[in-house]
């Protein structure tokens, strides 16, 4: 069984948590997430299965999308709504002043990793100096903040949505702008509405995957590797071509039988037979050099999905379906 489960997490579940459940309703020791999302928070939580496994390597660079509750007037040790209230006051701005101190955010913007998040510094996760009351020297990093509507504004919470690049910390965010408003602020609620591809309105429950195993379709909602990634661009190779990428031979440039998509030098590309992916490589040079002349150029293989001990046939087993 492979591919991928895009989980709605619940409340109150640590990302662990719908791991180590999934793994047992399925019965699949390989199951593994894209990346974390906090107990407190809800929402999208890809899942890998299987040999999707190999490819969530490329899956944590896509941008984000949630939604959040910000809780002016008040700060705490955790930047979020489980912390200890360090701060508070009555003052409350003005919902203009909400508005543009929030719009403002939009673009690069310099965070420094919370101290209550799985960073590690020198190998110790930071959480784990913050419980003790230790405060370690952090490296500040750059995000960018690509969209940001306020969608409302009442009793002191601010709902808004927010895309992002990946390792953005919107707890941070929350207190950059309480700080810019100057009454403090914290994440009170948390929704994570999009990873990549992976869409909440797409998304199934812990209860839906459970429900489908008890009927028999374990699979009904895993979605195919290639559907994952059908953003990358593709070449198509016979199923004997295939099988030698399959034990991590190069693949010659001159033995792609048809091209999916433009690709640029350095890109990752996938290596198709009979439809399906079984590698992901790396392309020599522009497409263009490549469908031209290519002889003498081969793409580096980075990471094989098919199994090497199974024959790669022309008829070659398609992911599996929704």
């Amino acid at each position: 069984m492979n591919g991928f489960l895009n989980i709605n997490k619940p409340p109150d579940w640590t990302s662990h948590d719908v791991v180590a459940k999934v793994r047992g309703l399925l019965g699949q020791a390989k199951v593994g997430h894209t990346g974390t999302l906090d107990p407190m928070a809800t929402g999208v939580l890809p899942l890998c299965v299987g040999h999707a496994t190999k490819v969530a390597q490329y899956l944590v660079d896509a941008d984000k999308e949630y939604r959040v509750v910000m809780r002016l007037g008040a700060t705490t040790d955790t930047q979020d709504a489980t912390g200890r209230v360090l701060t508070r006051t009555e003052a409350r701005p003005g919902a203009e002043d909400i508005v543009r101190v929030l719009s403002g955010l939009v673009g690069p913007l310099t965070q420094l990793p919370p101290m209550y998040s799985a960073v590690k510094v020198r190998g110790e996760p930071l959480y784990k100096a913050a419980r003790e009351g230790r405060v370690v020297e952090r490296q500040p990093r750059t995000v960018r903040i690509t969209r940001l509507d306020v969608l409302g504004i009442a009793d002191g919470d601010v709902t808004f949505d927010v895309e992002c690049s990946k390792g953005t910390y919107v707890r941070t965010l929350c207190v950059e702008a309480g700080e810019r408003l100057g009454v403090g602020a914290y994440l009170q609620g948390l929704d994570r509405r999009r990873v990549g591809r992976f869409a909440i309105a797409d998304a199934v429950t812990v209860a839906d995957v459970e429900a489908a195993v008890r009927a028999g379709e374990a699979g009904r909602h895993l979605l195919a590797v290639d559907e994952v990634l059908s953003h990358l661009p593709a070449v198509d190779v016979s199923a004997s071509v295939a099988e030698r990428v399959c034990h991590g031979v190069a693949l010659p440039a001159e033995r792609v039988e048809a091209w999916l998509g433009a690709c640029r030098r350095g890109d990752l590309v996938r290596v198709r037979t009979g439809g399906v992916t079984v590698a992901l490589a790396t392309a020599p040079a522009d497409r263009e050099d490549l469908a031209g002349d290519g002889r003498g150029r081969a793409f580096a293989v980075e990471r094989v999905l098919a199994d090497p001990a199974v024959k790669v046939m022309g008829g070659a087993r398609r992911g599996p379906r929704r």
